[in-house]
């Protein structure tokens, strides 16, 4: 499994925005600056994490991005399945990928499946709270 560039920006961003969650609509130049990510990528980020409500936007003076909810409610897990699609190790195991002929009698698929199971059970059992407070 390889985390993309997306994926990786957009935990930055969520955490970046956890940390800063009492300072209220946080401006993308703010963001970007912090974080060194072109504000043009960070643009792209933010609105599948708006689209998708981890996050609220407001234009204007004032405006800026938030957190919908707060940090000890967002996982990793829930974060990178949104930017990345499935965390799945192979095509066979992820659940909606039936294009397999072997899927049913492979006796492989069931290390994989586990591997699966490991990854999303780890990145879901942390969340940007744990990871603030995290030395």
């Amino acid at each position: 499994m390889m985390i993309s560039t997306r994926g990786r920006y957009a935990l930055r961003v969520m955490l970046d925005l956890a940390a800063h969650d009492a300072d209220g609509y946080i401006p993308l130049k703010e963001i970007a600056h912090r974080q060194d990510i072109s504000e043009k990528y960070l643009e792209i980020v933010l609105k599948v994490l708006v689209r998708n409500n981890l996050l609220t936007g407001l234009r204007g003076k004032g405006g800026g991005y938030r957190l919908t909810r707060p940090p000890g409610e967002y996982t990793l897990g829930e974060i990178l399945r949104l930017t990345e699609g499935s965390l799945a190790p192979v095509a066979c195991a992820d659940e909606g990928n039936t294009e397999c002929p072997r899927r049913e009698t492979c006796p492989s698929r069931p290390v994989w499946q586990k591997l699966d199971t490991l990854i999303n059970d780890y990145l879901d059992g942390i969340t940007l709270d744990d990871l603030l407070k995290s030395p």
